[in-house]
């Protein structure tokens, strides 16, 4: 066994806890996983089923942390990890698999199989097994500020251009604001019409809100690529610059991992709870509407549908806010097939829409999405993740396929009563 084989098995081996040996030891290897996994029903692979994925890791359990196994290994009859294998994996770890949950959703036994490959990319990135994408992603996150290198210079510099758009001022740096707003990079960099939208609704609510320098993205992808130490220096940095504002909420922007990464894996990343809430921009604004502070004129009779993005309803919960949102101002309102906590994935979540090596395979799978969206025949998609609006972009271009993508809040400020 080589250096990196030795990391990565090591690394397995801390990062097999009780939920991944209980996963392993239930198992009834009964295949229905792969039924719910896009990138095996689209390519009808056997490799892409989803518990397959975790051979390595399995295998290392098995050697470990059973009786037969230690008497095997002790005896030399199993076979250690080596590197070739491991460098095999990697692609099915990274390339096929968007940490969706929608295999979790359908196994018999409870297994939670998302959970278990945010384990094994653990050992694999440790060891250095991971997409070239992903690593500089990662790298330019810690070092520069955002996974798609968009500087603190950058996004004051797209500040000021949304306040001349809207001619409304933006609070920065304010001490005591109630809310502190996060964006993503893609929001920042390729869809700034996303922030026009937020201090539009913001303005208009009478919101005490604020943005951060020194904290203003959300994206996050140490989790992504399996690497906890990076992961929670990327929280600690919104923390901190929240803890400095004084505020009550952190708002997540509309960014699938973002809100699983600060919200749910964030207190025990940096291993204290937080000063302050987290909250979804979905929630919000549902509150806003809840409260009668979200006015809207008459509704469009175009009709729409809405992409679920994975993070934010299968594994964050958010399904009926997006949907109380849009049928403010959709008339025509058109769910998809198989859709909310059980939608479709893009294809582009956990990674993948970094790792230019996945591309083909992304776009293959996509025609399940594809499938979904002609079955509504709607003219429009909505959706809540600026990766998601990515991926559908990138898809229907390729498919050919005729349909305007864009977000929520943008959607919602489209409507927007004015003054």
């Amino acid at each position: 066994m080589n250096d990196r084989a030795r990391i990565a098995t090591d690394t397995f081996r801390e990062q097999i806890d009780a939920r991944v040996a209980s996963y392993f030891s239930s198992c009834v290897h009964c295949g229905i996983c792969a039924e719910a996994c896009l990138f095996h029903t689209e390519t009808g692979d056997p490799r892409y089923t989803p518990i397959y994925k975790l051979e390595p890791m399995r295998r290392v359990w098995r050697q470990h942390f059973t009786f037969w196994g230690r008497i095997g290994r002790a005896l030399g009859l199993s076979r250690p990890l080596g590197e070739e294998e491991l460098a095999d994996w990697e692609e099915l770890i990274y390339d096929s698999c968007t940490l969706c949950g929608r295999c979790s959703m359908v196994c018999p036994v409870g297994n939670d199989i998302t959970y278990m490959i945010r384990r094994a990319r653990e050992g694999m990135s440790a060891a250095g097994y991971a997409p070239d994408g992903l690593k500089e992603a990662t790298r330019r996150s810690l070092e520069i500020g955002s996974p798609m290198g968009v500087t603190r210079k950058t996004f004051l510099a797209t500040i000021r251009e949304v306040e001349a758009e809207t001619g409304l001022g933006i609070p920065m740096d304010v001490r005591g604001a109630e809310y502190m707003m996060l964006h993503s990079s893609a929001e920042i960099a390729e869809f700034p019409e996303s922030i026009a939208a937020t201090v539009r609704i913001f303005h208009r609510a009478g919101l005490s809100w604020t943005y951060c320098s020194e904290a203003f993205e959300g994206t996050n992808s140490g989790i992504q690529i399996g690497d906890s130490e990076a992961a929670a220096r990327i929280v600690e940095r919104t923390v901190r610059g929240a803890e400095k504002l004084g505020v009550k909420y952190v708002i997540s922007p509309e960014c699938g991992h973002a809100y699983i990464a600060l919200r749910f894996e964030g207190p025990n990343l940096i291993g204290r709870p937080y000063p302050f809430r987290v909250i979804h921009v979905l929630e919000l604004l549902d509150r806003l509407r809840a409260e009668g502070r979200l006015h809207t004129r008459h509704a469009d009779e175009e009709k729409v549908t809405f992409h679920d993005p994975c993070q934010l309803v299968r594994r964050g919960g958010l399904l009926e806010e997006p949907r109380h949102l849009l049928r403010l101002v959709a008339r025509n309102f058109t769910e998809m097939p198989d859709c909310g906590d059980m939608n479709w994935c893009c294809g582009g979540g956990g990674g993948v829409s970094a790792n230019e090596r996945a591309r083909p395979l992304r776009l293959k799978a996509f025609a399940r999405k594809t499938r979904q969206l002609e079955a509504t025949g709607a003219a429009t998609v909505v959706t809540a993740c600026s990766n998601c609006r990515d991926m559908l972009e990138d898809g229907l271009e390729a498919w050919g396929m005729d349909c305007r993508v864009t977000g929520v809040t943008e959607t919602l400020a489209q409507y927007l009563e004015e003054d």
